[in-house]
């Protein structure tokens, strides 16, 4: 594949603010937030202690908002700005054109996990130690990385479908601050809930066993995967069906 595609998304991502600082405000957030809390409340709050990595990842709870938008951006906002017909027109075939973008999102999301798990990390050191031999640490902590990634190409993914950076920033935004944790908190609807693709991801970042999950930590990684590679096909479909 020529790299024309991905050197073109490159320039536009260095070139435009909104895109530039979204991820730096992802690694603020989360490592920040978590560092705020572990300080504050580490070592008496036995919600953040029992599983260290619910204190650890505390602060990705919020900062991967900034890690949905930016998936969003990424092509949202040639929908939304009318540019996306003379990108195509640089890069007539769509599938490169489409292959650029994921493989440009799939770096930023792997270099925003890799800052990020690094901060909370340090944070949780720094203040209430970690064990870093406690068996599954270092699966918790890949996975922490992973999540990034698979997130922000579900996002940019989905917004493909969608074809509108509004509809997107107003669906996908509010569903994984806040929506798909409240459905879990829902009887009945918690046994599918859990299947969703944030869900998982997350649950492969924690070290202990839920006795309501029906999986186990590594599955929820690859359900998250699984989420995200039907997304991208259904971005390419759509992609390639719609006029622009």
């Amino acid at each position: 594949m020529s790299t024309y595609p991905l050197r073109a998304e490159w320039t536009k991502f260095t070139t435009l603010r909104s895109l530039w600082t979204t991820p730096l405000v992802a690694v603020a957030l989360s490592a920040g937030i978590t560092a705020a809390v572990q300080f504050a409340y580490g070592r008496t709050d036995t919600s953040l202690t029992e599983d260290p990595m619910e204190g650890l990842y505390f602060g990705l709870n919020f900062g991967q908002v900034a890690v949905v938008c930016l998936g969003i951006l990424l092509i949202g906002q040639e929908y939304a700005s009318g540019t996306l017909a003379g990108s195509l027109a640089a890069v007539p075939d769509r599938t490169r054109f489409y292959r650029g973008k994921l493989l440009l999102g799939a770096a930023l999301g792997l270099a925003v996990g890799l800052l990020t798990v690094a901060g909370q990390l340090a944070a949780t050191a720094a203040t209430v130690g970690l064990d870093l031999t406690a068996p599954g640490t270092w699966r918790a902590l890949a996975a922490g990385v992973l999540y990034h990634p698979l997130l922000l190409v579900l996002c940019l993914a989905l917004t493909t479908v969608l074809r509108n950076q509004t509809a997107a920033l107003g669906l996908l935004s509010p569903l994984i601050f806040l929506g798909t944790t409240a459905l879990t908190a829902i009887p009945g609807v918690r046994e599918i809930a859990q299947f969703l693709p944030d869900r998982a991801g997350l649950y492969a970042t924690r070290l202990h066993d839920a006795p309501e999950v029906h999986y186990g930590h590594s599955t929820g990684l690859l359900l998250m995967t699984l989420w995200t590679a039907i997304a991208v096909a259904a971005g390419q479909y759509a992609l390639h069906r719609h006029d622009v």
